[in-house]
């Protein structure tokens, strides 16, 4: 019997769609834990809150970039979940210094 990977296994019981979500609002958890280590923002914070409509759009954007680049599971939920960390500032300074390269 193939063992499966942990994203498989959430692939397989919620959904792609979930499981796409679950990625993006890991990373922004992660980025949001590191605000806090850093002492910019308390835990429970009104700031958490603004973490969901930012995880949501991340993943949409991911997904899509993911698909397009020809991305498969589980590969796609790594790559939402690194664009949602680095969010909609970092995603954008990643892009162009990509573009600015490849000139």
């Amino acid at each position: 019997m193939p063992e499966n990977s942990f994203i498989e296994m959430i692939n397989n019981f919620f959904g792609g769609a979930i499981t796409t979500l679950i990625g993006a609002f890991t990373g922004r958890l992660m980025y949001h834990s590191g605000e806090v280590k850093l002492g910019k923002r308390k835990f429970f914070g009104k700031e958490l809150l603004w973490e969901i409509p930012v995880a949501v759009g991340m993943a949409l954007i991911g997904d899509a970039a993911a698909t397009y680049i020809g991305l498969t599971q589980p590969v796609s939920t790594g790559f939402v979940a690194t664009l949602a960390y680095l969010g909609p500032r970092g995603a954008e300074a990643a892009l162009a210094a990509w573009l600015g390269k490849r000139k």
